[in-house]
């Protein structure tokens, strides 16, 4: 995602960082309560990937009462925790101000951040023709400080500093750099942890791709890899089988043994195909882990199911695209998880039209759990069934259900996978 930031805001950031860095303050924590040990892993607190966007640019800001809105419906649905990516918007800051408000109106309010801090190599997002990835990009300081700040201000409300997002792994080609520059960053805000000028409850970690964690090739296996596994309190690694229904669509495409069966039985195996997928992904970093010797924490920072595509994960291409599709995952990955005392941070709760504004039937806009019309998807039916939602609005709207609820009609946008000879033939043209 591109970022644009004023250079004032760089300034002034960087300014006051500066500054704070020649006198040690004293911090109170006491009113910390939760810990991130006992929320992770902890079915009662489900986690989610949060950002409240309504418009397809982020120079729009969700408002405090936009975000109190969506912190209400997401606690209705029984979320606990949240994801945010960086701290440069004012979205990070006016999040953290909007859960504080709503714990002083109701003191039994629950909500946890899992705060991100954006990582970029030098010279990402520039016309430079050379992204140095060994180096930092001088905003990096910036962003690690203003997630300290407000990590300091609302400690009872932060509960884990994410170093980074996808930032180690090299198909994010724009911006991504080695682990030693992850690893300096960790280790900087363990040390503030040492020196309490952070709770020494705050757990810190990098989210990334299975891959980056060591879960794929041997490049990613180098030795600041796997000093950052030790460093971190634990791993947020990222599976995505929907992605891989195109990339690595092996698993995906109808085997010849299943040709006779059923259009719903062969969505329905390719789903479950789709789960296994995901959990191998988790495994091989565990595995990994295990290798070095090392025992710690395994969650999923993020993984999910887009519901539109006009890409070639959509019709004419996986055909792995849609609301039933999405349901079927959702329902999986939350069951599996649960059982396993594992958090996922399901990608995501709304739709951001922000994210492909050049194409709003991209499926980076459309993974929300909630469309921009206040309408929950088919993994949410049940819950408007359930009533949870009844009182609740968004931006005016009550939450309803997208195709009005009516599953013949949603049926009939569901796509069958294609044959694995299919899927064979499509890629040696």
């Amino acid at each position: 995602m591109k970022i644009n930031v004023p250079f004032w805001v760089i300034l002034g950031a960087f300014l006051m960082f500066s500054c704070g860095n020649d006198e040690h303050k004293s911090f109170d924590f006491s009113n910390i309560t939760k810990t991130a040990e006992e929320i992770l892993g902890n079915p009662h607190y489900q986690a989610i990937s949060y950002g409240g966007y309504r418009e397809t640019t982020r120079e729009i800001q969700p408002t405090i009462p936009q975000l109190k809105e969506d912190m209400l419906i997401l606690s209705a649905m029984g979320v606990r925790l949240l994801r945010t990516y960086n701290v440069h918007y004012d979205e990070a800051a006016n999040l953290l101000q909007a859960i504080r408000e709503l714990k002083q109106d109701d003191p039994d309010f629950e909500m946890y951040v899992m705060l991100g801090a954006w990582i970029d190599a030098k010279n990402a997002w520039t016309d430079e023709p050379e992204r140095i990835r060994d180096v930092d990009d001088p905003r990096n300081e910036v962003e690690i400080a203003r997630a300290v700040e407000l990590t300091q201000q609302y400690p009872e409300i932060v509960k884990i500093i994410a170093v980074g997002n996808e930032a180690m792994v090299h198909w994010a080609e724009e911006y991504w750099v080695v682990p030693g520059i992850i690893l300096n960053w960790v280790n900087h805000l363990q040390d503030l942890k040492q020196q309490g000028e952070l709770p020494e409850t705050l757990w810190i970690t990098s989210s990334d791709d299975f891959s980056s964690w060591g879960g794929g090739g041997e490049e990613y296996h180098t030795e600041d890899l796997n000093a950052l596994i030790e460093a971190v309190d634990f791993i947020s690694m990222h599976t995505y089988p929907m992605h891989n229904t195109h990339y690595n669509p092996e698993f995906w495409g109808v085997p010849e043994d299943e040709e006779h069966l059923s259009d719903m039985e062969k969505i329905h195996n390719a789903m479950a195909r789709s789960l296994e997928f995901a959990v191998n992904q988790y495994q091989s970093v565990v595995d990994y882990m295990h290798s070095l010797g090392i025992d710690k924490p395994v969650h999923i920072g993020e993984t999910g199911w887009a519901t539109i595509s006009n890409e070639f994960y959509g019709k004419g291409g996986a055909q792995a695209i849609d609301e039933y599709k999405s349901g079927i995952y959702y329902r999986d990955i939350r069951a599996w998880s649960n059982e396993n005392n594992i958090s996922v941070f399901y990608f995501e709760a709304f739709d951001e039209p922000w994210k492909d504004a050049q194409n709003p039937l991209g499926s980076e806009n459309h993974f929300g759990l909630i469309n921009l019309q206040a309408q929950a998807k088919f993994p949410l039916w049940d819950l408007v069934d359930d009533g949870i939602f009844e009182g609740l609005t968004r931006d005016g709207q009550p939450i309803t259900k997208t195709y009005n609820g009516d599953l013949d009609a949603l049926l009939e946008d569901v796509l069958v996978p294609p044959t694995a000879r299919e899927i064979r033939e499509r890629r040696s043209q």
